[in-house]
């Protein structure tokens, strides 16, 4: 079943008399459960192609169907309905609230969800033993490291049972070792839920556990491959 389907979406941005085109006519369709990178140099649309699907853009022209509506089409109060039920994010730089413990990070979409208390209890226990962080529940961000970090933010993505996963460059600010560990994760997360993970990428250790590469260069697709 199709997750995500582009239809000949272009992306232009004006900035004064100066055009930029990210986007040029890309057409991709992504079915559920897929693992799939997004890969390309600075500049090549990766990105802006990953926040098409995620709802935090919008096409100059083109359609962009996630779980076949469109969501061109809807205002940016529905758009963030689609997000906060269909999506879950993992950033750069893990975005968690400082004042918050890992435990309370990944409570909070569940919170705003209006999950009762048990079931919030319930789901973020469940979360943090799926990313092997139990022991650092009353931990606040300050007091893990990034590698944990970025796990708690996984679970926090997760917290709400969402179609996919969008990730933007997830190891990139991790050693080698956090890095793999997070892939691992993420992986296993896949096989095990179902649930579809795409991210935007230029880091080899992330390419190599991706089952589908999408290549982007000068906004257009150069190359749509299974990497195993």
């Amino acid at each position: 079943m199709e997750i995500v389907k582009i239809e000949n979406v272009a992306r232009v941005y004006q900035a004064g008399k100066v055009e930029t085109q990210a986007l040029r006519g890309i057409n991709l369709s992504i079915s559920s459960g897929e693992f799939t990178a997004l890969v390309g140099p600075s500049g090549s649309g990766k990105t802006t192609l990953l926040q098409m699907i995620g709802c935090l853009d919008q096409p100059t022209s083109g359609k962009v169907y996630i779980n076949g509506k469109d969501v061109t089409t809807l205002n940016r109060n529905q758009r963030a309905d689609m997000r906060r039920g269909t999506i879950g994010f993992i950033f750069q730089f893990f975005a968690l609230i400082p004042t918050l413990t890992a435990y309370e990070n990944i409570e909070m979409p569940l919170l705003l969800n209006g999950h009762s208390a048990k079931e919030r209890h319930d789901r973020v226990m469940e979360l943090l033993k799926a990313v092997d962080l139990t022991d650092r529940a009353k931990n606040r961000p300050d007091q893990l490291s990034g590698g944990q970090q970025q796990r708690v933010a996984i679970a926090r993505a997760l917290s709400v049972k969402p179609s996919m996963i969008l990730a933007d460059e997830p190891t990139a600010n991790l050693d080698t070792e956090n890095g793999k560990q997070v892939m691992e994760i993420m992986q296993k997360l896949n096989q095990e839920t179902g649930v579809t993970f795409i991210f935007a990428t230029h880091d080899p250790r992330v390419i190599s556990y991706a089952k589908r590469v999408v290549t982007l260069r000068d906004g257009v697709i150069e190359r749509d491959s299974s990497a195993k």
